[in-house]
């Protein structure tokens, strides 16, 4: 089974996560970056959100994406962390991924 360890930062402060939330985000991660073309191996992932605009490195390697997933990875990750004990507005926010098997 593979082990993560999972960074959340909204609007520069780093969020504490409790293990169902940290598993929860990292699997939603992993499953954003292995939709995208030409993604297969993954040993971490970054995802950036300054005010909608979307950042993804994976393995340390930026990934190009098109306006269309942008939208929907923006609006999958804002909902998500919206739903975090307080969590108000969110201007940016950085997830960070890291994959141990």
């Amino acid at each position: 089974m593979e082990k993560y360890e999972v960074h959340l930062v909204i609007n520069n402060n780093r969020v504490e996560l409790n293990p169902f939330v940290e598993q929860y985000l990292s699997k939603v991660s992993l499953g954003i970056v292995t939709s995208l073309k030409g993604i297969e191996y993954v040993r971490d992932i970054q995802i950036t959100d300054k005010n909608g605009d979307i950042f993804i490195f994976v393995n340390g390697e930026e990934v190009s994406i098109t306006p269309f997933p942008i939208k929907i990875i923006s609006s999958t990750l804002r909902g998500l962390v919206s739903a975090l004990k307080d969590v108000n507005q969110v201007e940016n926010l950085d997830v960070i991924v890291k994959i141990a098997k």
